[in-house]
């Protein structure tokens, strides 16, 4: 799940997504009907494998088109997109909108999977998932059919995982603040604020009344078809987290890898210091800066399914 550290990460953030490379324009149709929009970026030479980037929750998809643009450039075909209420998936009005993290997965996310996998379907199939993005490929009923992932600070914001130091803020922010906005306005006015793009109120609602157990804001009759569909992903998950990432904590990750209990899973952490930084945080790491360093790094993983981190691995 995304989340803005403070105002000024979420500007620098999003301030970037200006000017970026343009993939091809495409319409994903999710099993309800819901329409989305998002890139192609085809392989500029041989592909190696196909790439889905999963953004986190109130982030353009555009923020991830530089890095987008990187892999193609290396042999990947790579799809980004925006989840239903954000960005060129949002509807005319968010007011009253009902749209949840669930159907990111359910149906956005399957969407993404469906449409890759018929366009590309001899290819392997891989997915970068950033924050929410990391968590919602196994709400796919079709989860099955990755091949590999790498995520950066995965985690659905259960409030006891945040970061020691940091967690009352965090929690009057996104625990308090965000409902009682979303009640007033009927949606989560999150651009107003700088704090991140406008959310969808089932959205907003979903991250702020999160419990330990992502599947009891299912239905109770659909909670072991949800365990079953994080059971049947085999793919190998290397799962980043960052020293200095305030929400995406070491025990926010193991959280949500805990639920893809049949893949192979290994977790790094990271320091800014390995990329000579004093900071990194829960955003910057798909900013173009990083290009010669962290962004170099996930194409051994990428290509080869080689932690290029062995260094940082926890267990």
């Amino acid at each position: 799940m995304a989340i803005g550290e403070d105002r000024s990460a979420a500007e620098s953030s999003l301030k970037a997504a200006v000017a970026r490379p343009a993939g091809e324009r495409v319409v994903l149709t999710c099993r309800d009907g819901v329409l989305l929009h998002g890139h192609f970026w085809p392989a500029k030479n041989q592909a190696i494998a196909s790439v889905i980037i999963n953004p986190a929750t109130g982030v353009l998809a555009r923020y991830y088109h530089y890095y987008a643009d990187f892999l193609a450039r290396d042999g990947f075909d790579v799809l980004t997109y925006d989840y239903r209420g954000i960005g060129l998936s949002r509807p005319q009005t968010l007011r009253g909108c009902g749209y949840r993290w669930r159907e990111w997965g359910e149906q956005d996310f399957d969407a993404a999977l469906r449409y890759i996998d018929e366009l590309r379907p001899a290819q392997p199939l891989q997915v970068v998932g950033h924050s929410i993005g990391g968590y919602l490929p196994g709400l796919s009923p079709r989860a099955g059919r990755i091949d590999r992932m790498l995520t950066m600070g995965a985690q659905y914001a259960y409030w006891r995982d945040y970061a020691d130091g940091h967690r009352a803020r965090l929690f009057w922010k996104w625990h308090v603040v965000m409902p009682v906005l979303t009640a007033l306005y009927g949606y989560f006015p999150g651009r107003r604020l700088s704090w991140l793009e406008d959310l969808p109120a089932g959205v907003a609602n979903e991250w702020s009344f999160r419990g330990p157990r992502m599947e009891l804001t299912h239905p109770a009759d659909e909670r072991d078809d949800v365990l079953r569909r994080f059971a049947a992903v085999t793919a190998p998950i290397l799962a980043v987290a960052v020293s200095d990432d305030d929400i995406g904590t070491p025990a926010a990750i193991r959280r949500t890898l805990a639920y893809y209990r049949n893949a192979e899973r290994t977790e790094v952490l990271l320091t800014p210091a390995v990329y000579g930084l004093e900071n990194i945080g829960h955003f910057s790491l798909f900013h173009s800066r990083h290009k010669a360093g962290f962004w170099q790094d996930t194409l051994r993983w990428l290509k080869d399914g080689v932690n290029p981190w062995v260094d940082n691995q926890h267990g």
